[in-house]
């Protein structure tokens, strides 16, 4: 048979097929993504499971006038083959390629760029208002996970749009599983609203069934519907949906392609907030996917027959990490852990399997997890929580008051710090130095490799206050480091000395200042090179001393310049008047870094070790506190 994803190159195409047709695409498209993954990496069990329902919502609804707002974001890449992407998926997640995620600057089917958890509902309740204003008639419809569901702004979404009287469609896709098992009560709640179906094919036929009788059918339905909520009550202890304003249709099989458009086509009719509760298979059709969805949520290239990686994975920040927590939640028994719905990825497995006890995830929940940490410090424990950097912007506010206003012993680890890769904007770890350098009350650290991470997290259970240390994605560097100072509060470590130029760096891209130190001795200056260590506080005697004595100086950070550590070191410089100083700093200008791998990344932004050694060399002229953004 002719291949059906050969013909499609938009949904006017995908709405001339038939039924037939339209199964056919689907296992077509799955043994592409499949292809395209396996290769370049990427999140495949989401898209797996999904892909049914997306072929069905371009073929109900009349996209791109009718809006689809995706949740997250990681489960869109069967939207982007139909949508006019199908050629362009070869390049997914490469510099310069297709973005993993949604981008309006990509196509009109992209109504709105998704990267972070629980947004969705939010965001399409707004377009809904916006088109009612203006009098549109188009459709708005958002697709949100059961994983997403228990983050705290989808709860507040979901409130308001139930109340709103809007016109909006959101669409639960129901797995049964986010990134980790899911958690609390949401969870529970579906379980039992899954077992609706006897419910719901019940109650269909009766109503058929009483039409038929002259006279009295319509009369018997409208007694029947009297005692409705009754009846539910006793198949679904909690309907909580219709409870807050939602004409709530489903379960319905998700994987079912017939039963998904004939549920999206009764949506439309509906008036006022409709929830449509689809239940699909993450990873369904591919076997290894389908017994690992976790492992296959988002993944390296892998071989397509065993599922294997190509590159086994090794030790990282993360494994480190959880290895030193175990360790010394082993002599000290008020550790406790607290995850977002990601115990794997941040190395805490270990910890839940040794202490369950004082194991806590809390769902896709980041304010929560930081507003309970306070909570838990406030009883005399120590909570230690991990939280992807670019996650722990959510919980903003939490830090600030309910942590460090109080000064509470709370432990907190950003992991994926710096720049992450493939995944771009919405997961590069460049805002935590520059954010959290500004509250009160707060120390700031950062390792440069496993043992240094571990001597950070000694100190850290030791220090009695608030602490945050961050560390990035993968492993350590070439450079191995053979000196360890002892941490003590607000000291720099000292690595090599130098009369030529300071170079001071933190965190990941200490190794990069050793690295220029070496290139730059081999033509005759000779660098000296500081560990921060610390970003707050600052080492300010020492790092004055040094550029003292070199009068020249560069920072190196893998994060924002603005509000890190080149502010602090220039800051520094105005503040104590060091005169006839040559600054450049290396780091992020004011912007949002796209995908590409790390190296790629670090290269076009002058980061890499041959970049910053030429921009030395080059520079003809030292200017009295010029900073140069690398």
């Amino acid at each position: 048979m002719d291949s059906i994803l050969d013909k499609i190159n938009n949904t006017e195409d995908l709405r001339n097929l038939t039924h037939k047709e339209q199964v056919k695409l689907a296992e077509e498209i799955r043994e592409y993504i499949v292809d395209i993954v396996s290769k370049n990496g990427g999140h495949l069990a989401s898209n797996l499971g999904v892909v049914e329902l997306t072929i069905a919502l371009h073929s109900v609804f009349n996209t791109p006038k009718d809006k689809i707002v995706w949740d997250v974001g990681h489960q869109t890449y069967v939207h982007k083959i139909l949508t006019g992407r199908k050629d362009d998926m070869k390049s997914l997640r490469q510099l310069n390629g297709i973005s993993g995620f949604p981008k309006t600057c990509e196509s009109e089917y992209d109504c709105f760029n998704t990267g972070h958890s629980s947004t969705s509902i939010s965001v399409a309740l707004g377009m809904a208002r916006a088109r009612d204003i203006l009098k549109d008639d188009s459709k708005i419809i958002a697709v949100i996970g059961d994983g997403a569901l228990t983050g705290g702004m989808a709860e507040e979404a979901l409130n308001d749009a139930g109340a709103s009287g809007s016109n909006i469609i959101v669409i639960l896709n129901d797995n049964e599983m986010s990134i980790s098992k899911n958690v609390g009560g949401v969870s529970l709640l579906l379980s039992k609203m899954r077992t609706k179906k006897l419910y719901t094919s019940t109650n269909a036929r009766l109503k058929k069934t009483a039409q038929k009788i002259p006279k009295l059918g319509n009369k018997i339905i409208k007694l029947v519907t009297g005692v409705k909520n009754s009846i539910k009550q006793i198949f679904i202890p909690k309907m909580y949906f219709e409870d807050i304003g939602y004409t709530y249709l489903g379960p319905v099989d998700g994987n079912n392609l017939e039963a998904v458009e004939t549920v999206l086509k009764q949506s439309k009719k509906c008036e006022g907030p409709v929830l449509v509760h689809i239940i699909t298979k993450k990873g369904k059709g591919y076997e290894p996917a389908e017994k690992d969805p976790a492992r296959f949520h988002g993944t390296a290239p892998f071989d397509k027959k065993s599922g294997e990686l190509l590159k086994q994975k090794s030790k990282d920040y993360s494994k480190a990490f959880g290895e030193k927590l175990v360790s010394i939640a082993k002599e000290n028994e008020r550790i406790v852990a607290i995850t977002a719905a990601m115990a794997g990825g941040t190395g805490l497995k270990d910890f839940k399997k040794e202490f369950p006890d004082r194991f806590f995830d809390v769902g896709i929940a980041e304010q929560h997890a930081i507003g309970m940490a306070a909570g838990i410090a406030k009883s005399g424990l120590i909570p230690v929580v991990p939280i992807y950097s670019s996650f722990y912007q959510r919980a903003y506010d939490q830090v600030i008051h309910d942590v460090c206003m109080q000064n509470l012993h709370v432990i907190m680890c950003a992991d994926r710090a710096g720049i992450v890769g493939n995944d771009g904007e919405t997961h590069q770890g460049l805002t935590d130095m520059s954010a959290f350098s500004v509250v009160p009350n707060l120390t700031i650290m950062a390792p440069k490799d496993y043992r240094e991470l571990e001597q950070m997290m000694d100190f850290a259970v030791s220090y009695r206050f608030p602490i945050f240390i961050r560390y990035p994605r993968g492993g350590e560097g070439k450079v191995k480091f053979e000196k360890h100072d002892a941490i003590r509060l607000g000291e720099s470590e000292l690595l090599k000395s130098g009369t030529d130029i300071t170079i001071i760096a933190i965190g990941k891209m200490v190794e990069r200042a050793v690295e220029v130190a070496e290139e730059l001795n081999k033509i005759g200056i000779k660098a000296e090179v500081i560990n921060a260590r610390f970003l707050k506080p600052f080492d300010e005697r020492n790092v004055i001393k040094s550029i003292q004595k070199t009068k020249n100086v560069i920072t190196i950070e893998d994060g924002l310049l603005r509000s890190g550590l080149a502010t602090t070191v220039n800051e520094l410089i105005v503040k104590n008047q060091l005169n006839n100083v040559f600054v450049k700093n290396f780091g992020y200008d004011d912007k949002y870094v796209k995908q590409g791998t790390v190296d790629e990344i670090e290269k076009i932004n002058r980061l890499d070790t041959q970049s910053i050694v030429e921009e030395l060399v080059s520079t003809k002229k030292y200017e009295v506190n010029e900073a140069v953004n690398g």
